[in-house]
């Protein structure tokens, strides 16, 4: 199980069943979820605190590259994962050099999702 204390899982994401879905799943795997529709919700709602951000790559208005990139001061200490059911290579580079620390593939494999959070909350694989 993770350590509740490092922190919360914000899973930014347009489509609320996706929202939904991951937030039954992480919940049941013991984690803190708190959960955006849009980057603009996050931004508003973000404390700070520790955590990780699961960020959908494909949302209306600004993706989730163009908000890791503009927002860099707000996300400085959050490690990030994106989601996506298609990036493309170019989008994929443009993500790490803005300091994406993952991507997974929609639909999100479960075990993977969970392995990848652990690694970047610093829990057990």
């Amino acid at each position: 199980m993770p350590d509740i204390a490092a922190g919360r899982i914000h899973v930014v994401d347009d489509d609320e069943s996706v929202r939904d879905s991951l937030e039954f799943l992480l919940r049941l795997y013991g984690f803190e979820v708190k959960l955006h529709a849009s980057c603009q919700d996050f931004s508003m709602d973000f404390d700070g605190g520790r955590g990780c951000l699961l960020l959908d790559q494909h949302m209306p208005g600004m993706t989730g590259v163009e908000f890791v990139e503009g927002h860099r001061a707000l996300l400085r200490d959050l490690p990030i994962l994106m989601m996506s059911a298609n990036m493309e290579p170019e989008t994929r580079d443009r993500a790490i050099r803005a300091g994406v620390a993952g991507f997974l593939d929609k639909p999100v494999d479960t075990g993977r999702l969970v392995d990848e959070l652990r690694r970047l909350l610093g829990g057990p694989a």
